[in-house]
């Protein structure tokens, strides 16, 4: 017998609470094995607030109405926008390997706006693809327009430089404009321009050119060079073997793959816990992504479907570049593993937008649940006395 609709949510629901917090859960083990040799406890300490911070985040996020969040969904992107400006001029923005992605103080890095300019980007664009949705079949309305969006925010995040994260942020944009109905006429020929222009930007650009043509088409002959973290990770998943080296018994962590605990953490997970925990992680994204995409069809209305689709577009588009980085499958971009890797940014703006997603299926059961009706007491006839 087929699910209901109520039911493929709420199975939709658990799944996404029970492998968002699985992943949050072996991120902070993983963190803990990763750093704890080199620096104590210090990195897990810093991760663990974050998670409870993101925790809360989390709950607020799944609480606040949806019409409340449609009226926000411009001043999140505002407040995005905003801080990607100041980042870059501002005095508080921290520059480190020549690039000022991060608000801090000194070398003390504290908060990634280009994180938050994500999330600001997919509420606005949800918002804006549910007010005109009859409207997005129209090459002004419904492209141009959010193209601009997607341009300003992708452009400030180039501009820092981070160029992993601006293209991310202009796939999941024109991904939730195709969702919302955008012809695939009007968007093709911008998309190839811009692929062209991205080319040509990647080609003179020296750092691109070392990161894809040296460090990932010629890996073997680069290994002492710009292809030395993404072979020495090769290297620890490949020793890590079925089952791996055991939890905390890793050698390549100890200063072997540079950022082994941020952006290359599946390298430690291959290595210690083996084919088995990198396939247990790959499996819970991909719960995960269906979950999201269940609760997306099943939305109350265009803004729930939009948002939710985003979020997990994003979630899962990032995962795995990030595999597919550290398993040399793709160049370098520098994208955490969202909900495992170090990093408070990503990871409150990450337990957020799970919110957000449970936030929409909360309101689509809602929606179908039917309403209870009036009943009113019926009279109560005395029993008639039969003589005997």
């Amino acid at each position: 017998m087929p699910y209901e609709p109520d039911t493929k949510l709420r199975v939709a629901l658990t799944a996404l609470a029970v492998s968002a917090a699985v992943l949050l859960s072996f991120g902070l083990v993983m963190v803990y094995s990763a750093t704890v040799v080199r620096w104590d406890a210090y990195y897990f300490t810093k991760q663990l607030l974050w998670s409870v911070l993101g925790l809360g985040v989390c709950v607020a996020a799944a609480a606040v109405p949806q019409s409340a969040l449609k009226k926000i969904g411009w001043l999140v992107l505002a407040a995005a926008v905003v801080c990607l400006v100041l980042v870059l001029v501002s005095p508080f923005g921290v520059e480190r390997n020549h690039a000022r992605r991060w608000f801090g103080f000194g070398t003390t890095s504290l908060f990634q706006p280009s994180e938050l300019a994500k999330l600001g980007l997919i509420v606005a664009l949800a918002w804006y693809g549910d007010r005109y949705q009859r409207q997005m079949r129209s090459f002004v309305r419904g492209l141009i327009v959010p193209g601009i969006m997607i341009g300003l925010v992708a452009g400030l995040v180039f501009v820092e430089p981070d160029f992993g994260t601006g293209i991310l942020i202009g796939v999941i944009g024109g991904a939730i404009l195709l969702v919302a109905g955008v012809r695939l006429l009007h968007v093709a020929p911008v998309a190839l321009c811009v692929l062209v222009c991205l080319g040509v930007f990647m080609w003179h650009n020296p750092k691109c050119r070392v990161r894809i043509f040296e460090g990932w088409r010629n890996q073997t002959q680069n290994i002492d060079g710009p292809a030395y973290q993404a072979f020495q990770a090769k290297l620890a998943i490949g020793s890590g073997g079925w089952k791996g080296l055991g939890i905390g018994d890793g050698v390549y962590k100890q200063g072997f793959v540079p950022e082994a605990h941020t952006d290359f953490i599946l390298s430690v997970i291959g290595e210690e816990a083996g084919l088995v925990g990198t396939m247990g992680v790959l499996i819970l994204f991909v719960v995960l992504v269906i979950s999201g995409m269940t609760i997306a069809r099943h939305a109350q209305d265009t803004f729930g479907m939009l948002l939710a689709f985003g979020i997990t577009f994003w979630i899962g588009l990032q995962a795995a570049i990030n595999i597919g980085v550290v398993t040399s499958a793709l160049p370098n971009k520098g994208l955490p593993l969202p909900l495992i890797s170090y990093g408070g940014s990503n990871l409150v703006v990450t337990l957020g937008s799970i919110g957000l997603l449970l936030n929409v299926a909360v309101n689509a059961l809602r929606a179908d649940a039917p309403a209870t009706p009036s009943v009113e007491p019926e009279e109560i006839a005395e029993p008639e006395l039969t003589r005997c």
